[in-house]
């Protein structure tokens, strides 16, 4: 090899930092970069998808399932403008990530050049933390070292912009020490933070002084579940979770209430509404309505970012510290008592018979809460869960039992379809000898999970492990869109906007070496999920569904219902799902 580039640089730097894994799409703009990592290929993968957006996803998942920060890699122009989707999906759910992305040589900026697009206007809102454009050599260093500090301190996604031919200049001598040169390094650590001791003592005052204390968890809260755990048995409170604090702490405890908000459960709808005191840690949950009412409870919030504290409830006490660290100081100022235990375990058992009795709904079709509940007793204890946006999301929130320890992953903030396959295929590559399951709609598979499909044909006899489950809800519908036309508007379900063309998913997994399970009968669901585990490869398990069960939030006033039940009377087939509306609201009454 002759002299050193800039991009091999970039890939010197990145091993650096310990990236072993990029998330990219082919393009010219960044035709220098490709071929540095082509040199390196022995110490660093790169990754492609089938879409810049998927490169964007992966690299946010690699992060989320523990992989450090998640790199991704596009070209300029379209390149770079496909990433937006994923890139803003880390930073709504405070995810690290550093987009490398390439620009037109600096001599053609601003002449209209082809595929040239303003990349600094284009970002500047999704990586606002940092971005940067690399436009001489000797800068190289200090900006990546910069981007992916900012990118672990902030847990927010990151922009380089490296023009063609700043990618293909002579690497610089770093050794240099002259003015308007500036050293730097990968050093990076994280310190220990801890409140003060007089809010500390203001918090264990107040939540001391409550009768009937609730526990919100968000992710935040995912390196503290011991000290969750022991701060709720000390103070007898009952525990409930954002959508992103699902897997954070064992659902099979007695005083574990499941998910909150609009996809949650009846028993934190009755936890959050009964409480006098809030304990929030480490969530920002947008679902304010399902927060306790104005006036109803005093609350303490930690959140290692002072800028969430205060902002979905009116703390009273603010702790700003690591989530594991702040309450290891907490717990020994709380005092020990039964709290409303009784009460919160008999809210448990309410919603456990709720689902007892919603999964043996009778429907025209399989019933969706059905299959999604009888995979918690198949999922191995080792498995990664990628999860996609829609109906699913609701029954996975509802009605899926994580193990201990198994991570699960969504597009929760942004709540953005097509996440689930790219998540999965992170997770996998991250971890080759675990088993990935994936959850995902019809809508989503068609978006872009047909085609992330090939991805894992192309790569499944590489993993130590070949198990990767796919589970395709195929209803023929926009399920969660459906339902709030109805819900939300009083409006009857659009066919022309929520249409999904009927697809052979089993069959096209065939068709790409894999296996594909239909399941049309309730009574081959348990033998479908223990054959997919049993397999050989990746398996999809078409599933086809009732699209007529409703996505009822818990605990809903009449008047929200009758609207449903309006939009529905609008609709000519539409007695099934009338019938399964009534049908869940005296489930909640029973």
């Amino acid at each position: 090899m002759g002299t050193p580039t800039v991009a091999d640089g970039v890939v010197a730097r990145l091993l650096d930092w310990g990236v072993d894994r990029v998330f990219g799409y082919a393009g010219d703009g960044v035709d220098p970069l490709l071929a540095a990592l082509a040199r390196r290929q022995d110490q660093i993968a790169l990754v492609t998808a089938r879409h810049e957006e998927m490169s964007a996803f992966m690299a946010s998942g690699h992060a989320r399932f523990g992989g450090g920060v998640g790199v991704c890699l596009a070209t300029q122009g379209p390149g770079a403008i496909h990433l937006l989707n994923g890139l803003y999906d880390a930073k709504l759910d405070h995810v690290p990530v550093v987009a490398l992305v390439g620009q037109v040589v600096t001599t053609a900026l601003g002449s209209g050049y082809l595929q040239e697009v303003d990349l600094a206007t284009l970002l500047k809102d999704v990586c606002g933390e940092y971005l940067q454009t690399v436009m001489t050599p000797e800068q190289l260093p200090l900006v990546l070292d910069d981007a992916f500090r900012t990118a672990l301190a902030a847990s927010a996604p990151v922009a380089v912009i490296l023009p063609h031919d700043v990618q293909k200049a002579d690497l610089p001598d770093d050794e240099r020490h002259e003015h308007g040169l500036v050293p730097t390094s990968t050093a990076f650590a994280r310190g220990r933070s801890v409140p003060g001791p007089d809010e500390l003592a203001a918090a264990a005052e107040l939540l001391g002084a409550g009768e009937r204390v609730a526990v919100l968890l968000g992710q935040g809260g995912r390196a503290a579940a011991e000290q969750v755990r022991a701060v709720a048995e000390r103070l007898g409170a009952g525990v409930t979770t954002s959508l992103l604090g699902k897997p954070v702490l064992d659902e099979g405890l007695p005083y574990h209430c499941g998910v909150m908000g609009h996809l949650g459960t009846t028993a934190s709808a009755d936890l959050l509404g009964s409480c006098d005191t809030l304990l929030v840690v480490g969530s920002n949950d947008p679902w304010t309505e399902f927060y306790p009412a104005p006036g109803q409870a005093r609350a303490v919030q930690v959140d290692v970012t002072a800028r969430n504290i205060g902002t979905k409830y009116p703390d009273e006490v603010a702790l700003v510290g690591d989530a594991g660290d702040t309450l290891d100081a907490l717990l020994p100022l709380l005092p020990e008592k039964a709290g409303w235990r009784q009460d919160v375990e008999s809210f448990t058992r309410t919603w456990h018979a709720v689902v007892r009795r919603r999964v043996t709904q009778t429907t025209e079709r399989l019933n969706p809460q059905r299959v999604v509940h009888d995979l918690s007793a198949a999922l191995p204890h080792d498995a990664q869960v990628a999860v996609d946006v829609g109906s699913v999301t609701y029954w996975y929130a509802r009605f899926l039992r994580l193990p201990p320890g198994v991570p699960a992953h969504l597009s929760s903030t942004l709540a953005s379809m097509g996440c689930a396959l790219p998540y999965g295929i992170a997770a996998k590559l991250l971890h080759p000898d675990r088993p990935v399951v994936a959850l995902a709609g019809d809508g989503a598979m068609q978006m872009n999970g047909l085609a992330e499909l090939i991805t894992v044909a192309d790569r499944w006899r590489d993993w130590a492990d070949p198990r990767f489950v796919v589970l395709v809800l195929h209803n023929g519908d926009l399920a969660e869109v459906s339902w709030e036309q109805r819900e939300m508007e009083g409006d009857p379900r659009f066919p022309t906007s929520q249409h999904v063309p009927s697809f052979p998913y089993a069959e096209y997994a065939e068709l790409l070496g894999l296996r594909g399970i239909r399941v049309e009968r309730e009574d081959d669901v348990e033998t479908a999920w223990r054959s997919a585990f049993a397999a050989d490869r990746p398996v999809v398990v078409e599933a086809v569904m009732d699209r007529d069960v409703p996505l009822l939030a818990p605990r809903q006033p009449d008047e929200k219902v009758d609207q449903m039940l309006r939009g529905l009377a609008q609709e000519a087939h539409a007695s099934d799902a009338r019938r399964l509306v009534e049908e869940q609201r005296r489930h909640e009454r029973a």
